[in-house]
C-alpha cells in the first residue's frame, strides 16, 4: 500500500489545558462514566522488567476510554445545543461513546460512519440510541459530510480529540491512575489523534512534577511523532492497532504536546500483537490493538522502562474475535508452542501412524493433519504431509524434531 503523505505545518499557539480543567471534568462525569481500577500486573512486570500498573478502561460500558471525553463535552452543552442535538464522525469507539452519553442525557445524536464500517459497529452504535448515517469511502469523506450536516441542521459537532473539553475528559484517566498509585514514575499513553495523551499529560505533569509522560504510536502510523519532529507525515498500511492508525492528528493536542516537549515513541506491529497476546494470556485481559499499544512500547523498548513504576491505560477492548484468535495463534507459533512440520514420506501403510506415535511419545499433540497424496508429492511413490503440533515450549519442539530426524524422516519447519 502506498503511504499517505501530508505536509508538516507549524503549530498554532498552545491552548491552555490544566489540572483544574481535568478535575472539573472528573466532577462532571462522575456517575456517568465508570471509575475503572488500576491494578499491578505481575505477568507484565516479569516480562518487561518494569513495575507495571494497568488502568482498565477496557471495562467501560462501551469498552473504551472515549466515554470520558464524550461525557464531559456533552455535559457542557448549552440548553440550545442540547435541544438541537449533537453529531460526530467515527467508525469506532468515539461513535459509541457519543451515542451512549447523548442518550443518557436525553439528547439526539447523529453519527456519520464510512460506508465500509463493519455491520457490528453500526449495530452497536444504533443500540445506544443514535441515528447512523453511512457516507463516503473514507473517514475523511465521512467527516466532511458530518460537518455539512452540523452546519445545515445546527448540530454541535463532537470531535474525537481536537476539542479542549474532550481532552480534559480524557485526562481523568491519568487523574485516577495517580490517585490509585501516586508514586508512578512514567505514564505510557497510546496516541491516535492525541487527545488522551494531551489530557493525561496535562493532569499528570501538574499533579506530580517530575513524572515522565510518553506517547506511543504504532510504527506504520507515526503521524504525531513526525509532526513533533517537524517532518512530513507519511503513514499507511494495515495494522491491528486501527484505533490509532491516524494521518491527521489534532491541532490542539499537537500544539500542547509541542509546547510541553512530550516525546512519542514507536512500537512495531509485532510488539502490538505480542502485547495483545500477553495481556490475554498473562493478565487475563482482552485489549484491542490500540488499547495494547502502551504495553507494546514496554516490550519494544524494555531498557527505557526497566526498574521503573509504569502506568499504562488499557484504553480499549473492542477487538474482533477473529482478529484476537489470529493474534493468539501467531504468537503461539512465534513462541514455538505450535509447530508446523512438513514431510515428504513414502506412500505406504503405517508411516503416518509411526510419525504421530513418535510425536505423542515425546508429549506433543497433533492438532491438524494435511495428507496430500495426489498432486503435491514429488513422485507417485511419496506423499506430502503437513502437521500442526502443540508443544509446551521451544525445547520440547526441538526434541520432537530431533527424534523424527533420528528416525530418518526428512522434516522441515513450515
Amino acid at each position: 500500500m502506498t503511504p499517505v503523505r501530508a505536509l508538516a505545518v507549524e503549530p498554532p499557539a498552545a491552548p491552555t489545558i490544566t489540572l483544574a480543567d481535568v478535575r472539573a471534568a472528573a466532577a462532571r462525569i462522575r456517575g456517568a462514566v465508570l471509575r475503572t481500577p488500576t491494578l499491578h500486573c505481575d505477568a507484565l512486570s516479569r516480562a518487561t522488567g518494569a513495575r507495571v500498573h494497568l488502568k482498565l478502561d477496557n471495562l467501560q460500558a462501551t469498552g473504551a476510554f472515549k466515554e470520558r471525553g464524550a461525557a464531559n463535552r456533552i455535559a457542557l452543552l448549552t440548553a440550545r445545543e442540547r435541544a438541537a442535538g449533537v453529531i460526530a464522525m467515527s467508525a469506532g469507539n468515539h461513535a459509541q461513546a457519543v451515542a451512549r452519553h447523548a442518550s443518557l442525557a436525553g439528547i439526539a445524536a447523529t453519527i456519520v460512519m464510512p460506508r465500509f464500517t463493519p455491520a457490528t459497529k453500526v449495530t452497536r452504535t444504533e443500540g445506544w440510541g443514535a441515528r447512523v448515517v453511512l457516507h463516503g469511502e473514507s473517514l475523511a469523506e465521512a467527516a466532511a459530510h458530518a460537518h455539512e450536516l452540523a452546519l445545515r441542521d445546527g448540530l454541535t459537532f463532537v470531535h474525537p480529540y481536537d476539542d479542549p473539553a474532550v481532552i480534559a475528559g480524557q485526562g481523568t484517566c491519568a487523574l485516577e491512575m495517580l490517585e490509585d498509585f501516586p508514586d508512578l514514575d512514567v505514564l505510557v499513553i497510546p496516541v491516535g489523534g492525541g487527545g488522551l495523551l494531551t489530557g493525561c499529560a496535562a493532569a499528570a505533569l501538574e499533579l506530580r512534577p517530575g513524572i515522565t509522560v510518553v506517547g506511543v504510536e504504532v510504527e506504520g502510523y507515526p503521524a504525531m511523532a513526525q509532526r513533533l519532529a517537524g517532518q512530513p507525515v507519511s503513514v499507511g498500511g494495515p495494522t491491528v492497532a486501527e484505533g490509532i492508525a491516524v494521518r491527521d492528528v489534532g491541532e490542539v493536542p499537537f500544539a500542547w504536546l509541542k509546547a510541553h516537549g512530550i516525546e512519542v515513541v514507536l512500537a512495531p506491529e509485532r510488539s502490538v500483537e505480542q502485547a495483545i497476546a500477553l495481556l490475554a494470556e498473562g493478565a487475563k485481559l482482552v485489549a484491542e490493538g490500540a488499547g495494547a499499544a502502551g504495553v507494546a512500547a514496554l516490550l519494544a523498548h524494555p531498557e527505557r522502562f526497566a526498574g521503573k513504576s509504569v502506568g499504562i491505560p488499557i484504553c480499549g477492548g473492542n477487538i474482533d474475535a477473529r482478529a484476537l484468535s489470529n493474534v493468539l495463534l501467531r504468537q503461539l507459533l512465534r513462541d514455538g508452542r505450535i509447530l508446523r512440520l512438513h514431510f515428504d514420506i513414502p506412500d505406504r501403510p503405517g508411516v503416518l501412524a509411526d510419525i504421530a506415535g513418535r510425536i505423542s511419545t515425546l508429549g506433543g499433540n497433533v492438532i491438524e493433519v494435511n495428507h496430500q497424496q495426489l498432486f503435491g508429492a514429488p513422485t507417485v511413490q511419496s506423499t506430502e504431509l503437513y502437521l500442526m503440533v502443540e508443544v509446551r515450549d521451544g525445547r520440547q519442539g526441538n526434541a520432537i524434531i530431533a527424534a523424527l530426524q533420528a528416525a530418518d524422516y526428512v522434516v522441515r519447519r513450515g
